[in-house]
């Protein structure tokens, strides 16, 4: 697709405008050219003249001559406002049926929930309750627990940028792309991975073996299942924010990487028999979600993060490095 730049404003072009009224662009193309027509006067005047001078325009003047017949029989205060310049500024649209909303939605949703991304999700919630109930595994709850901020990070490193999604170049360029279609994307992925991965954490058993003590009671020792949401979105909202500067791979990549070693340094680290992975990687998940100074931690973090993308937002409008 190929329009006109005045600036850094993206418009119609009369060559364009030509091809969307004659119905030769793709369903990405046209989706993007009907996003920028709804705020551009200008290009929807454009458009609109490209349609009548096209090979509909007959057939739409026939129409307009019927539908003016009516109004001034009906009213002739109507024909003023029907032949007013208004009415005609408006773009008549394609000659063929539109395309259903949800394939658009589909698209802007991300390649991640179109491809292995929502089945390797639900392999890593299923596993670990598999673990749990099935395999009498203890620690698949403070096992799922550490999984879970990093997996929306993941999420998004499928979703966005040149790497990851074959149409980046004409997403980013597009009227509802840069921070837009991030956001969207971002919003998709927490989607799925928000009720699937909280559910999951539920249906763990509840109780954990005591090395010594006997039975305790599995939620004295681990946070509940939802206590990964604010770290999750802390992560995510971190991920998108260096994205401004890093690129989605490589912000992702140190988002998600840098949580996955502050849990697994420490565990491993401990100097403890191999036999305590379980609960030192407990211990380090307790410190890391239990109590309020750590979830307001989460908190400032997730506002930080989100003061960053509003002041930043125009850099997301440039396409990442290669």
């Amino acid at each position: 697709m190929s329009g006109e730049r005045h600036g850094s404003a993206w418009h119609v072009g009369e060559e364009l405008a030509a091809r969307y009224a004659d119905g030769l662009l793709t369903e990405t193309d046209d989706w993007s050219v009907e996003k920028h027509l709804e705020s551009c006067g200008a290009c929807a005047t454009q458009v609109s003249r490209a349609v009548r001078a096209g090979t509909a325009g007959a057939e739409l003047a026939e129409i307009r001559a019927a539908v003016l017949g009516d109004i001034r029989a009906a009213s002739p205060a109507g024909v003023k406002e029907a032949a007013s310049p208004r009415a005609h500024s408006l773009p008549m649209g394609p000659r063929r049926p539109r395309r259903p909303r949800s394939g658009r939605l589909l698209w802007a949703a991300g390649p991640a929930l179109r491809g292995p991304w929502a089945l390797a999700l639900l392999l890593v919630a299923a596993g670990a309750v598999g673990l749990g109930k099935a395999g009498g595994y203890e620690g698949a709850r403070p096992l799922l627990l550490a999984l879970a901020p990093a997996l929306p990070v993941a999420g998004i490193a499928l979703s966005y940028g040149r790497h990851a999604d074959p149409a980046y170049e004409l997403a980013a360029t597009s009227p509802s792309g840069g921070l837009r279609l991030l956001l969207t994307r971002a919003a998709a992925v927490l989607a799925v991975c928000v009720p699937l991965l909280t559910v999951a954490g539920l249906l763990l058993p509840g109780t954990m073996s005591a090395g010594h003590g006997g039975p305790v009671p599995y939620e004295t020792r681990v946070p509940g299942a939802a206590a990964w949401l604010l770290p999750g979105l802390a992560l995510t909202l971190a991920s998108l924010a260096l994205t401004a500067f890093l690129g989605c791979r490589t912000a992702t990549l140190l988002v998600g990487g840098g949580w996955l070693l502050a849990l697994v340094v420490p565990t491993v680290a401990g100097g403890d028999s191999p036999g305590r992975l379980t609960e030192r990687l407990t211990e380090q998940i307790s410190l890391y979600f239990d109590g309020a100074a750590a979830q307001a931690g989460w908190a400032a973090a997730m506002a930080l993060s989100g003061a960053v993308l509003a002041v930043c937002r125009s850099a997301y409008d440039h396409l990442e490095k290669a």
